[in-house]
């Protein structure tokens, strides 16, 4: 394994972190005041052709992997824009790949170029009020008649409602089978149908920027040609897109604590107390080398995971492990800097009580560190299953 970047992942890097940071601070600052989704920075990268590119070539994108998107999305949060400027270019990086891996023809020619180009917002509806991380337990169903499904249900947690084009969708199509829980599963790529889908907005700690929903399924009429793969086998064709999930959310996470980290670092610096800067004191060096040094780390693992998922090999410890060290690693880097700012840490207008509130969300989605645990423990120690 080879950690130095190619001359096109070099490439990436230079012109995203350029794209991204001419895009300042205050800009995002705005958008977390008003709580504005930010058109101006997804158009941009759209323009730049960014925004396809995990699709195929031969639909309109570039064909790269999971470790180009993960260069993107680290250098859009080290630019300082945080999960409210991730996590819509996120949204183009990971609900596509079950229609990319498993979709028809037809359903790929209908829609990856509209993806690639940026016509399309997609929303990913699986979570649910009453299943939470146990996916097995979804309760929306979705009935067959004709040549039509029909959906009834609802979905939390759904990123991008306000405003989606299309949505990525789990339902039932047959009863839990306690035997083959997980069968049974369809996944569907629908139209954002607003006279059969409501949706509620959920206020949050973070990312105001981007919205969080609640929607109401009444009615949604879906064609069977709409369907992602195998019906009865959504589950299986969403893992796809788990991995790299998060090894995305891992690499954001390690993004975002590196904006708050240099922010910190230039104010020890600079700011003087005592007729000397606070960054000759130790208790204020320490915690900032020991952040840099978790950041480190978890980078590394990401890039591993990244580097397993791409050549088609076994990831799912590695891609877990990236998402649990980095959630930790990002979220201490930034309250880190909260510490060293002092008061001035707390105040909007000095950025970093903003990345602080973003970053929380990685530790809880999305998967949390207990879900992590759980699964390392079963799947790579072979220990008990607790649940």
């Amino acid at each position: 394994m080879d950690f130095a970047l190619t001359e096109q992942q070099e490439l990436i890097r230079k012109e995203a972190a350029a794209l991204a940071r001419g895009f300042s601070l205050d800009y995002w600052l705005e958008k977390d005041r008003k709580a504005e989704y930010p058109w101006e920075f997804v158009k941009a990268f759209a323009a730049g052709g960014w925004l396809g590119m995990i699709v195929p070539e031969e639909y309109g994108g570039s064909g790269l992997g999971v470790t180009e998107a993960s260069i993107l999305l680290h250098e859009i949060c080290a630019a300082g824009a945080g999960t409210s400027g991730a996590s819509p270019i996120h949204f183009y990086m990971f609900p596509p790949l079950p229609l990319i891996k498993h979709g028809s023809a037809d359903l790929k020619g209908r829609y990856l170029r509209r993806i690639a180009t940026g016509e399309i917002v997609l929303s990913f509806g699986v979570t649910e009020p009453n299943a939470g991380s146990d996916t097995s337990r979804v309760e929306t169903r979705a009935e067959l008649h004709g040549d039509r499904y029909v959906i009834q249900g609802r979905k939390v947690w759904n990123t991008n409602a306000q405003e989606a084009t299309h949505i990525v969708l789990l339902a039932r199509t047959a009863p839990r089978d306690p035997a083959a829980p997980f069968r049974g599963l369809t996944l569907f790529f629908a139209d954002f149908d607003r006279s059969k889908i409501t949706v509620r907005e959920i206020e949050k700690l973070g990312r105001a920027a981007v919205d969080s929903n609640e929607i109401f399924i009444d009615g949604l009429e879906v064609p069977a040609g709409n369907v992602v793969g195998e019906p009865g086998s959504g589950f299986y064709h969403l893992l796809d897109s788990l991995n790299p999930e998060r090894i995305f959310t891992a690499i954001e996470a390690v993004g975002i604590g590196r904006a708050a980290l240099d922010r910190a670092v230039q104010y020890a610096k600079e700011r003087i107390v005592f007729d000397r800067p606070i960054g000759r004191n130790q208790a204020v060096a320490h915690p900032l080398a020991q952040a840099w040094a978790r950041l480190e780390a978890a980078e590394a693992i990401c890039w591993k995971a990244a580097w397993l998922y791409d050549r088609g090999r076994p990831c799912g410890a590695e891609a877990n492990t990236a998402k649990l060290v980095a959630a930790d690693a990002g979220f201490e880097a930034c309250d880190v800097a909260v510490q060293t700012l002092g008061g001035y840490g707390y105040a909007r207008e000095f950025y970093v009580e903003r990345l602080w509130r973003e970053v929380r969300l990685y530790k809880i989605a999305p998967i949390s560190q207990q879900m992590v645990l759980n699964y390392l423990s079963e799947r790579v120690l072979g220990l008990p299953r607790s649940y």
